[in-house]
């Protein structure tokens, strides 16, 4: 059993914390909002995340997992201290680092005794040296200390999954003992780790992820052709996957990437290049084309529905992704910007999401279920592919609708199906006639 010590409860930090409680240490969670931490020692969690509720709640029964708001409390006898705070994007697109500062001299004030840093945090590339110096640099007096880079790769809707089950465990430091000890920590694991130097273990972070989602933003623009030359980039991209130098994984075509990590991450790897004097033109396309999804999406509801003042339209679903409640960059919300302004009266619903998007939109009208949202509807638009959507009674969503018209920004659906059952349909470069109907496959 360890101590450890993981500061910020937020998605990394609180699952983080969770798990290696679950894993049988002796673990601290620390976060500046009394808030949070009140309702976290009460069973209320400040996020939705599958599976998290019960495990945050049977290890601090057990008596693993605790919560505070006190730096000297946490790192009373902690040996390990992770930094799980978020790094949003700044002005120019850069990692906004004042939280991780704000840990770093909070952590050099209160410790008592030697620490490994663990970064947890996602971080520009420079960001442990950084650390250690702010460390070095607050404490009243010297303590030994290490700092190691152990970059996140959790999945919001199955982080305790991804945590549990890594691909790899990355760390990087220049203390080979430092390295080691948080080496052991996850061996629990039986991941393979990959040991670096810091500055090596944060690039493949940003690597990793600017890497996924240029494979989302290649495969929608694949889609872009698709739809002018009649392919379905549905079967496109099941056909690719099969390709073992290629994979399946990262290949729906939709409304492009959104959450927490492609959309900073991305544009901070472009700015961390562009002041090194290097142009990454890919990693602005990139960011051009996802920034182009709702536009072309746009394009089809007006295709459809005409004027767009008066017209009622319904979102179905507002989170990012399914099986979280995240907002961030969700491409629902720069939709129903668009048809704001177009005048339209937007609906909306989602399983989870929606307490968080009434206080980003207040002005969105929710309902309580699909078939309520699809009443008196001049259009439903998909924007988030949770399993509960694949499932309507679509008979019953056609009956409830003024017009029987569907957009569907997550291809959840079938294009032949949907217009026999006398839907007006259009998903994501899945293949139109000259007639705006879908093409029928041949039959030799």
């Amino acid at each position: 059993m360890k101590n450890i010590t993981v500061v910020g409860a937020g998605y990394v930090g609180l699952v983080t914390a969770a798990c290696f409680a679950d894993l049988g240490n002796r673990v601290i969670a620390l976060d500046i909002d009394e808030a949070k931490i009140e309702g976290l020692k009460k069973g209320i969690m400040p996020i939705y995340e599958p599976g998290l509720e019960e495990m945050v709640s049977r290890n601090a029964s057990a008596g693993r997992l605790a919560f505070t708001v006190s730096y000297p409390e946490a790192l009373q006898e902690s040996e390990f201290v992770f930094i799980a705070v978020g790094t949003p994007s700044g002005v120019d697109g850069e990692a906004d680092l004042k939280h991780v500062q704000q840990a770093a001299e909070s952590i050099a004030q209160a410790m008592k005794g030697p620490l490994i840093v663990v970064n947890k945090s996602t971080v520009p590339v420079g960001t442990g040296d950084w650390v250690a110096d702010i460390i070095r640099a607050k404490q009243p007096e010297p303590i030994p200390f290490s700092v190691v880079s152990n970059p996140e790769f959790l999945r919001e809707g199955s982080a305790i999954l991804d945590f549990m089950n890594p691909a790899r465990t990355v760390l990087g430091s220049l203390d080979p003992d430092a390295v080691e000890k948080v080496a052991q920590l996850h061996l629990p694991l039986r991941a393979p780790i990959v040991i670096t130097d810091l500055r090596t273990a944060e690039m493949i972070k940003y690597a990793s992820n600017a890497f996924l989602a240029t494979r989302i933003s290649f495969i929608n623009e694949i889609a872009n052709i698709c739809e002018a030359l009649g392919a379905d980039v549905k079967e496109v991209a099941n056909g690719m996957g099969y390709d073992p130098r290629i994979g399946p994984h990262f290949l729906e075509a939709g409304l492009g990437y959104g959450g927490s990590c492609f959309p900073k991450d991305v544009q901070a790897l472009a700015h961390m290049a562009a002041e090194k004097g290097r142009n990454p033109q890919l990693l602005h396309a990139v960011i051009d084309i996802n920034a182009d999804r709702t536009r072309l999406l746009m394009e089809r509801v007006r295709e459809m529905l005409g004027d767009l003042s008066g017209k009622t339209i319904g979102l179905l679903g507002l989170t990012f992704k399914p099986n979280t409640d995240d907002m961030r960059e969700a491409p629902s919300l720069e939709i129903a910007r668009r048809l704001m302004k177009n005048n339209a009266v937007i609906r909306a619903y989602d399983p989870v999401g929606m307490e968080r998007a009434s206080d980003i939109m207040p002005e969105l009208i929710m309902a309580e279920d699909p078939y309520v949202l699809a009443k008196g509807c001049d259009a439903l638009i998909v924007c988030t592919d949770w399993n509960e959507f694949k499932h309507l009674d679509l008979v019953r969503v056609l009956r409830a609708m003024k017009q029987p018209v569907i957009v569907d920004g997550r291809n959840i659906y079938d294009p032949v199906e949907l217009s026999r059952l006398g839907f007006q349909y259009r998903g994501v470069g899945r293949g139109y006639g000259p007639d705006g109907e879908p093409f029928e496959e041949a039959v030799y």
